[in-house]
C-alpha cells in the first residue's frame, strides 16, 4: 500500500469540512512522518497537521502532579483543551498550542481556520476524543518499535554533542553503550507499558489500521 492509497481512502470519507483525522500508534511508529506524507498526498486540499504534543500539560504542572515520567500517558494531556480546540475549529479559527524543546511554548501557538482536513497525530487518544471523525492506527511489532525508538534516541544523542541546548545534551555524560542501555530502559519502563495499556487498545477502535513492517513498508489490515 502506498501513502497515496491511504490518502485516497481519507479523501473518500472527508465529506464534512473540516474533516478531523486522528493518527495514533506507539512512540517511534512514524506517525509524524506519515502525517507529513499524507498532507502532501492530499493536495490540493487545504490540509493542516497538528501534533497532540501541544496538548500535553506544561512541565511545571506535570512536575507538581508527579507526572513527568508519565509524559505521553493519558493523564499527562489536557483532554478538555484538545476537545475544545476541535469544537472551535468547526465554527471558526481555533488556537492549537505547540510543544517545543520538550515543553509547551505559549508564544508558538497556531491559529488554524477552515481546513478541508485536519491531521491530528500523536498520543493522548485514549479514549477516542470527541471531535475526531476518522481514527487511523499505525501498527508495528514491539521489537521493531523498540529498535526504531532506540535508533532515534541515539541519533538525537549524537547530534547533542554539537548542540548544548538540546534536550539530549543531558545524556552526553554517558558513553555510547550506556546511552543505548538507558534508551532501552526508557522503552521498557515507560513507552512499552504505555503502548500495551493505553495505545494498543485503540487499534480495535480505529476506523483504519495501517501495518508497518521492519522495512517501513505499509499495508492495510482494516
Amino acid at each position: 500500500m502506498s501513502v497515496a492509497d491511504l490518502a485516497a481512502r481519507i479523501a473518500a470519507r472527508a465529506r464534512a469540512r473540516p474533516h478531523v483525522v486522528g493518527l495514533t500508534g506507539s512512540v517511534a511508529a512514524g506517525k509524524s512522518t506519515l502525517a507529513a506524507a499524507l498532507a502532501v498526498a492530499l493536495a490540493p486540499r487545504h490540509v493542516e497537521t497538528v501534533s497532540t504534543d501541544g496538548f500535553l500539560l506544561p512541565n511545571a504542572t506535570l512536575a507538581a502532579r508527579d507526572l513527568l515520567l508519565r509524559k505521553g500517558f493519558p493523564e499527562s494531556y489536557d483532554r478538555d483543551a484538545l476537545e475544545a480546540a476541535l469544537a472551535a475549529l468547526r465554527v471558526g479559527p481555533a488556537t492549537f498550542p505547540v510543544y517545543i524543546a520538550y515543553d509547551i511554548d505559549p508564544a508558538a501557538a497556531r491559529s488554524i481556520a477552515a481546513p478541508d482536513i485536519l491531521l491530528l497525530e500523536g498520543l493522548g487518544f485514549a479514549p477516542r476524543p470527541m471531535g475526531v471523525d476518522l481514527l487511523i492506527y499505525l501498527d508495528a511489532d514491539e521489537a521493531d518499535l523498540e529498535t526504531w525508538f532506540v535508533g532515534r534516541f541515539m541519533g538525537f544523542w549524537r547530534a547533542a554533542a554539537h548542540d548544548p541546548q538540546s534536550f539530549y545534551a543531558q545524556f552526553r555524560s554517558m558513553d555510547e553503550t550506556a546511552a543505548d542501555v538507558f534508551a532501552r530502559s526508557v522503552w521498557t519502563r515507560i513507552n512499552l507499558p504505555n503502548l500495551r495499556d493505553h495505545i494498543a487498545p485503540l487499534r480495535d477502535a480505529a476506523d483504519i489500521v495501517v501495518r508497518k513492517d521492519a522495512r517501513h513498508r505499509l499495508w492495510l489490515t482494516r
